[in-house]
């Protein structure tokens, strides 16, 4: 890494810094970016300094809380959803700051749509969700659907009636 943090003006670093504590990533790199970029400051370069300070802070870092994957859990929040659920479904997504997680999702009809039950950060995010999602679609009586509990494919079937 050329471009060193104490090279990002104080005001910035104390921004970002405040970001990273609050375990707001993509607002902390736009801030160095920003600051930075007109310094020659690469993109990579910004993620990778923020990067850097997410270790320094380590536990300080006040992370966003897991979504809870108990039963009892799941099924208040799929009672709490318009609609019959006909369907639990586990579908992988992504992005470049967690990575590949799994969401969960309660299919329901009349009114027809998808709700957000939980998402599953952990590196057993397939096993977890697996087991949670089978869990609660028995529990309500409905099928339980998981494309590609094997590996990441965003791009997987979704779940049909």
């Amino acid at each position: 890494m050329s471009f060193r943090w104490e090279s990002v003006p104080a005001g910035v670093r104390e921004q970002a810094d405040g970001y990273v504590l609050q375990d707001r990533y993509i607002y902390a790199v736009r801030a160095v970016w920003e600051a930075g970029r007109v310094s020659g400051l690469a993109l990579r370069e910004a993620k990778d300094l923020v990067a850097a300070r997410y270790a320094h802070f380590g536990d300080r870092v006040a992370r966003t809380p897991a979504s809870p994957v108990d039963l009892d859990s799941l099924a208040a929040r799929a009672a709490g959803f318009p609609g019959r659920v006909v369907a639990v479904e586990a579908v992988w997504d992504g992005d470049t700051v967690h990575g590949w997680f799994v969401e969960l999702l309660a299919i329901a009809e009349a009114p027809a749509g998808e709700h957000h039950l939980a998402t599953v950060h952990r590196t057993t995010a397939a096993a977890v969700a697996t087991r949670a999602g089978t869990a609660l679609a028995d529990h309500l009586g409905v099928p339980f659907h998981f494309p590609s509990p094997d590996h990441p494919d965003d791009r997987a079937p979704r779940w049909r009636p």
